[in-house]
């Protein structure tokens, strides 16, 4: 039905991701500040169960816990679990760095607007997931994180783990 290397580490390597950077052992200072897109792969490592409470943080009183029977239906075997981008923002000092260490942050139970990829949280050993990053600067980092978000659909038929709308 799909490729089993799209979306890889080889695959998105190819891309001109780098990273590659578990979220345990993440150096915020690597990370360009550019805007861009970024990916969390499935940890080679270890199996990813769902837990029953995200590990996430509460935002505006919101706790980010969602069923562990739907995303349990949700977790497959595609090695990409999510897809997102990182704008430069009115002030054009957002990027990448800003983008991933807020949802690192909110990984960690810290109270951060990071909604997006909070499935993420949810997975056990969540810190061994490994993160990589593309700075986007010919186009808007939406439409690079639209496009990879549509190849990914075409490949395998829905969304990422943690990606919940197109």
């Amino acid at each position: 039905m799909f490729s089993v290397s799209a979306f890889n580490e080889m695959d998105l390597r190819s891309r001109g991701f780098t990273g590659f950077k578990a979220f345990g052992d993440l150096d915020l200072s690597a990370v360009p500040r550019e805007p861009g897109v970024y990916a969390v792969l499935r940890s080679t490592d270890s199996a990813h169960e769902v837990l029953d409470t995200s590990e996430g943080g509460w935002f505006k009183g919101a706790d980010p816990t969602d069923d562990p029977a739907k995303l349990k239906g949700r977790l497959w075997d595609a090695p990409t679990l999510y897809i997102g981008k990182a704008d430069a923002g009115t002030s054009g000092t957002r990027g990448l760095r800003k983008r991933i260490g807020e949802f690192a942050k909110f990984g960690q139970g810290i109270s951060v607007g990071h909604k997006g990829g909070r499935y993420i949280w949810q997975l056990s050993n969540s810190r061994d997931l490994p993160i990589a990053w593309l700075p986007v600067t010919d186009r808007s980092a939406k439409v690079a994180e639209d496009e990879l978000l549509e190849e990914f659909f075409v490949a395998y038929g829905q969304l990422p783990f943690a990606n919940l709308r197109r």
